[in-house]
């Protein structure tokens, strides 16, 4: 048992980001819009196991610029939700006097 306590690891956000180069707040960020590494929630604290952060980022290994895998790895940007805008046509009172 004490092997498969020592063959697992588990990092917090700030060693995660650490560890794949990245601050932690943009790790945050990609688990937030759903562009991250698989992450695991015990009551409420989040861990990242070695493997799921080894396994995303070797999904966005690439040969060359031209590779079509280039793009793979996601930056962490919000997908869909309100842009800020009022009303259907986005413009909040036009048309009004």
């Amino acid at each position: 048992m004490a092997d498969i306590i020592k063959d697992t690891r588990y990092l917090r956000t700030k060693e995660a980001a650490h560890y794949v180069g990245l601050s932690a707040r943009t790790l945050e960020k990609h688990r937030t819009y759903g562009t991250g590494p698989a992450y695991k929630k015990i009551g409420g604290r989040v861990i990242y196991t070695l493997e799921e952060l080894r396994a995303w980022v070797d999904s966005g290994s690439c040969a060359s610029t031209s590779d079509p895998n280039n793009a793979n790895v996601s930056p962490p940007v919000r997908r869909g939700g309100r842009s800020g805008r009022s009303g259907p046509s986005g413009a909040a009172g036009q048309g009004q006097l």
